[in-house]
């Protein structure tokens, strides 16, 4: 039966994603609008982004935050073209900006010494086949595949190479071992829910003294450049960006970062988003039609929750069929107003993603099962049993 209680909040995209409970625009009311972000009050309010941050994400004292151009996306870039070609590099990937990545470092870059594991969705490539003496780029949470590394143990202290992180979607959700991570990347819409088209740049000492002690062969526009004359530019990891930031997105990533703290800082985002996975799990233990695109338990997002189709006369379809069945199955969500967005990527196999960062309540998660289980067996009458008849 078409359930009678819908969620809350039915927004379950994973990028731009759900603000936080109780959000309004009032949050925004502090904005330095129609100020220099270079003037000492704008500078401030940057400054107040880098230490909100590492508190709650409980960042070394030496390693340096820094809020650059062009949301993850920039941040990546920023370190690949920075940072790569002093040593080989293993390129990680088991999703969609993964492979991006590796299509950088091949194709663009055309480093001459590059190994690439590539996993299909689902999986991760053999992580025990990684050598840490060469430099290493991966994305610790792969958000359209919902696949995530299951810790930081594979990773060893003692690595020669830089282990570049690209945490869009773990930042703030997942555990983030810093003492294995050089640099790490993320974007404010994500575990926040802040708004895009800035990034965040972390780099650890190793990821510094590489930086200050090669220089690419290769030229760097003005938004990728870290370093002049031969040393880093601290005034980026102080608040001084390189472009113009919007004011009113800087206030809406402090109102994120206060919000967390006001919780109880990291353990409780951790504790939301987990819950938000278990709900599902224990959802997909006893559904007939669902399961998880990630195969191992130990690697299951908590954050992109991607759902493949189990169902028999679904999965006999064809890929075609199965992708049209899916975005149905999407629509009819979004038309009930029960989930909005909750399409898997365009990429991925057909199926659903569901965000389940902190932002999103768990009485939204649980709210939205039976809202599945309906549209599910909406469409399956209505493109199966038409085909029967």
């Amino acid at each position: 039966m078409k359930p009678s209680h819908r969620p809350s909040n039915p927004l379950f995209s994973s990028g731009p994603c759900a603000k936080r409970p109780g959000w309004s625009l009032d949050a925004l009311d502090g904005a330095l609008l129609g100020r220099s972000h270079r003037s000492k009050p704008g500078k401030a309010k940057l400054k107040e982004v880098i230490d909100l941050t590492r508190a709650v994400l409980g960042i070394p004292g030496d390693y340096r935050i820094g809020i650059v151009p062009a949301s993850d996306t920039g941040a990546v870039e920023m370190a690949l073209w920075s940072l790569l070609g002093a040593r080989g590099v293993d390129m990680l990937a088991w999703e969609s900006f993964g492979k991006e990545w590796v299509t950088d470092v091949t194709k663009q870059l055309r480093l001459p010494d590059v190994r690439t594991f590539v996993a299909p969705y689902g999986e991760l490539p053999d992580l025990s086949a990684v050598d840490f003496s060469r430099d290493v780029v991966f994305p610790w949470n792969g958000t359209t595949a919902g696949v995530r590394v299951p810790d930081g143990n594979w990773i060893p202290a003692d690595r020669e190479g830089l282990t570049i992180c690209d945490a869009t979607s773990s930042a703030f959700a997942m555990e983030m071992p810093w003492n294995r991570i050089d640099v790490a990347t993320w974007s404010w819409q994500k575990v926040l829910g802040g708004e895009a088209a800035h990034g965040m740049l972390v780099l650890g000492p190793r990821a510094v003294a590489r930086l200050e002690s090669f220089q690419p062969d290769r030229p760097l526009p003005k938004i990728f450049r870290l370093i002049k004359n031969g040393k880093l530019i601290e005034g980026i990891f102080e608040g001084d960006t390189i472009n113009t930031p919007s004011m009113l997105c800087v206030e809406d990533a402090i109102d994120g970062l206060r919000w967390s703290l006001s919780l109880g800082g990291l353990t409780q985002l951790i504790r939301r988003s987990e819950q938000n996975l278990r709900i599902v799990a224990d959802w997909v233990e006893a559904s007939s039609w669902a399961g998880f695109l990630a195969k191992n338990p130990a690697t299951r997002s908590c954050t992109s929750i991607c759902l493949r189709f189990t169902d028999p006369e679904v999965t006999a379809l064809t890929e075609e069929a199965q992708a049209a069945f899916a975005k149905k199955l999407s629509a009819l969500l979004e038309k009930e107003e029960a989930a909005f967005d909750a399409g898997s990527y365009r990429d991925a196999p057909p199926g659903l993603r569901l965000w389940g960062g902190a932002t999103v309540e768990n009485e939204d998660m649980e709210a939205v099962l039976p809202w599945l289980d309906w549209a599910f067996a909406t469409v399956k009458a209505e493109m199966i049993g038409s085909r029967k008849a």
